[in-house]
Parts: structure tokens; sequence; C-alpha cells
């Protein structure tokens, strides 16, 4: 029996879907790999575990960058555990496999992941742009007549889009989203404080006191870090009001994208959009207070899909249960 799979291939996480089973796979995207024997050592959660504190010859990495492959090898041997992790017992060759994309992706990029997919043992490979994914996942309508606007700010990219009719009819790619938040945040708390975190400790900032505005009851936590000067460890307390600043500087770039997006949509679409909504998916959605302000800056009501982490990977798979009708989401 053929195994349908969804895919969100996250620069972030990668998530696996899997027809009447639901999300099977949630992992970091992460590989860790000996530099002397060139062996891929761990992958995804127990990969993450390691990254900045590892030895020399062992590198903890991320394969994706702005949601794209950045190292062929790694990217295709991470998808292979993935489907491994997924199917076990069930062999490839029967496996057909839907696998998300940016919508910025170039040709060459988007061959790469299907390249990467068939070489960790699919039968067939259907790539889907992440925005419509969302869409499909978040439950839009997308193959009907009205316009149907998605705002998936992931880990790598914010994908923007108004679909109508199975089609993309605007959209907008930008490589700001919540790698980019973590590294304002790790970049202010270094010029502001002297001292330096890493990239696991900015994310927790993020996740525990991390707004889009100053509307909020201000709360405080203490992080641990390293000295500039001293090269000692050294803990600080920070407030969320004193990480907006670093958060709304990259929340305001994805609000210009929006509006741009907007800016280029046909009347008719728009209308049904400013009667509709936005709808907010991907893991930026879960910054608290930036439907909010999105709404605000954009004058439309914003809507936060129900699951906004894993609309991509259950839209990548819902297309293949329902082909006939969404088949025309699919590249060619």
């Amino acid at each position: 029996m053929a195994r349908d799979i969804g895919i969100d291939l996250g620069t972030a996480n990668t998530l696996v879907y899997m027809k009447g089973k639901g999300i099977v796979v949630d992992e970091p995207t992460v590989v860790a790999k000996d530099k002397k024997t060139d062996k891929i050592i761990a992958v995804g959660s127990e990969a993450k575990e390691m990254l900045g504190r590892t030895p020399g010859r062992i590198i903890a990495t991320k394969p994706l960058s702005g949601g794209v492959i950045a190292d062929y090898t790694i990217a295709s041997a991470l998808i292979d555990y993935f489907l491994n992790k997924a199917i076990r017992k069930y062999p490839f060759s029967k496996t057909r496999v839907v696998i998300s994309v940016p919508t910025c992706a170039s040709k060459v990029e988007r061959q790469a992941v299907k390249d990467a997919t068939y070489a960790a043992g699919a039968k067939s490979v259907f790539l889907i742009e992440e925005c419509k994914a969302s869409a499909i996942g978040a439950g839009l309508p997308v193959a009907s007549p009205t316009g149907n606007m998605i705002v998936d700010i992931g880990g790598g990219t914010t994908d923007i889009a108004v679909i109508s009719l199975g089609g993309i009819v605007v959209s907008r790619s930008i490589n700001v989203a919540g790698n980019t938040i973590d590294a304002a945040i790790a970049d202010y708390v270094k010029r502001k404080y002297n001292v330096a975190i890493g990239e696991r400790t900015a994310e927790n900032i993020k996740i525990q006191i991390g707004y889009a505005d100053m509307n909020h009851e201000e709360q405080k936590r203490v992080f641990s870090g390293m000295s500039i000067f001293e090269g000692l460890p050294q803990q600080i307390e920070l407030s969320s009001y004193d990480i907006v600043e670093p958060i709304r500087q990259q929340v305001d770039l994805i609000v210009e994208a929006i509006k741009s997006v907007i800016e280029n949509t046909p009347p008719e679409l728009l209308a049904d959009v400013m009667t509709d909504g936005i709808m907010l998916a991907g893991g930026g959605a879960y910054l608290r207070n930036i439907a909010d302000v999105i709404s605000q800056e954009t004058t439309m009501p914003v809507r936060i899909a129900e699951d906004p982490l894993r609309c991509v990977a259950v839209g990548a798979g819902k297309v293949l249960e329902e082909i006939k009708v969404l088949e025309s989401s699919l590249l060619e």
C-alpha cells in the first residue's frame, strides 16, 4: 500500500504528516557531523542539544538556510532520517511525498529539494509552495474563487500570499522570520549589556518574555550569558519592555512586506481579504501581540491558525488526500 507523506522541511524544524495518522515527526532541522570521519553523529532533537556544545571535531549545523538547502549531502541524510522515522516498516518504494519549498526558491533550489528526497528513497516527489501548503493546512478555501491571504512566519522565511482558485495571485517571501528575531535579540543584549548569548538563549528570551509591542504588563526573567570583557559567565535580568525594540524592528519588516502584497492585490480579491481577514501561521504566530500589530498596521482583521506550527505539514499531506481538488496547488 502506498504511503502518502507531507513534509514541512523548515529552516528551524521539520514536521512529517502521514495520511491517517497526522503529524508523526516533529524535530529540529539540525545535523551533527564528525569532521574527521565525515560521519553523521546525530539528527533532529539529539543534534540540537549539541548546538554550541560540541568539541572541535564535531559540528552541529542547520543544513537549510532561508528555507532552502545549503548543504545537499547533509540535507539528503536529514530527509532520509525523517522518512525512516515516519515510515519505519513500510517500503520507501511505495512512498509518495509532498514537500514544501519557500515561494522565493529558484528552480535550482527546488530541484535540490526534489533530488534530496528521491535520494532518501521516495517513489514520487511533489513540491508545493510553503504559503499554499500553510493556507490549506489552516483550512482556507484555496480552491474557491475568493481571495485568501496567508502570512506564514517560519524560522528562516516569512511567506505571504493571496491565493484564489488554487493559484497564487500575489506573493512575497522575505528572509525575516523567527531566526532573525532571535539574532536581533542576541545583538541587542550584546550591545546594551556587553553580554554574549547563544541562539538557544535568544530563542528562550523570545519565547518567555517576547512581545511585538509595548501594550502588555511588564515581565522580567534572569538569563545567563558570557561577559564580553571578562570572558566569564554572567547573569542578567531582562525586561519584556527592554526587548520590544529589537523584536519590533523585525516585525516592522514583516509588516512592510505584508503591505506590499496588499497594495498589489486586485480590488475584487482584496475585498474578500478585508472581509475574511489575514490568516497568520508558522511559529512566528506565537509571538505575543503580533496579530494585533499586523491588524493595526494593515487595518484588516487578523486570525491565528488553530495550530500554526503544523499548517505547512498538514497542508502538504492534505494535497495527496484531496488530489483531485488540490492538484493545481502543486508545482511542476
